[in-house]
């Protein structure tokens, strides 16, 4: 490889991290924020209360958390950035809201063991995703169906109650929310290649990468609550 060559693989390396940084950043924070807002609800009766003091307000807030993710990955290119940035916040805010029913459901030390073993399973996993050489491609489809099977099974477990279905789709979920991070990195990775880091389009892709990486995290987390949490 020549000189010129080099230069132009270092600096489409460099594009590549930086955004990626980027994405990771707006992830961690809405992570940071996520947990905030769980630990000081479980804390505050009054908030509890609020949330609690009937399933019209928890289910609202969930159907309000659904609509705001559809809104960001369907709506991102006709709006800007700080609204992409404000509405992905939200999200955050609102989820840490419902989440906090996990940490009065499972103990302190098991949720912080399970959200570090989590960290690491992500971290190895998109590792994994940037790094491969290996087209991913083919996962998609795969592990959409298997998201979808899985969801239809969680709303049938509502009504059966069934222990033996309740495990498999625990375990279930932990293997598809894996392989989706691999696959998402790479998708964002690729995405990083097509766009400038600090403009305004740039700044939406990476907020539509945080969102899609902070989901496989949150949803890998519950799941492998379900399997090493101990309830109280």
């Amino acid at each position: 490889m020549d000189l010129q060559s080099r230069t132009y693989v270092e600096s489409i390396l460099s594009v590549e991290a930086d955004f990626m940084q980027k994405v990771y950043l707006w992830m961690t924070l809405a992570l940071i924020l996520t947990g905030y807002v769980a630990y000081r609800t479980a804390q505050s009766e009054l908030l509890l209360g609020i949330l609690f003091s009937s399933s019209f307000v928890f289910f609202g807030i969930i159907l309000v958390e659904l609509a705001l993710v559809f809104w960001i990955s369907s709506g991102i290119q006709r709006m800007s950035s700080n609204m992409a940035i404000g509405l992905f916040l939200l999200y955050s805010v609102l989820n840490g809201l419902t989440l906090s029913i996990l940490l009065i459901a499972y103990t302190g030390a098991s949720v912080a063991s399970t959200f570090f073993i989590t960290a690491g399973m992500f971290g190895v996993m998109s590792m994994y995703g940037y790094t491969t050489k290996q087209d991913l491609s083919s996962w998609g489809n795969l592990l959409f169906m298997a998201l979808i099977g899985l969801i239809l099974a969680s709303v049938v477990n509502i009504f059966l109650q069934s222990s033996g279905l309740y495990w498999i789709i625990s375990y279930t979920g932990v293997l598809v929310f894996v392989g989706l991070t691999a696959y998402d990195t790479q998708k964002i990775k690729q995405l990083a290649a097509q766009v400038i880091a600090e403009s305004e389009e740039g700044r939406k892709v990476a907020i539509l990468g945080a969102l899609r990486l902070y989901l496989d995290f949150i949803n890998m987390f519950i799941f492998m609550l379900r399997i090493l949490g101990n309830r109280r």
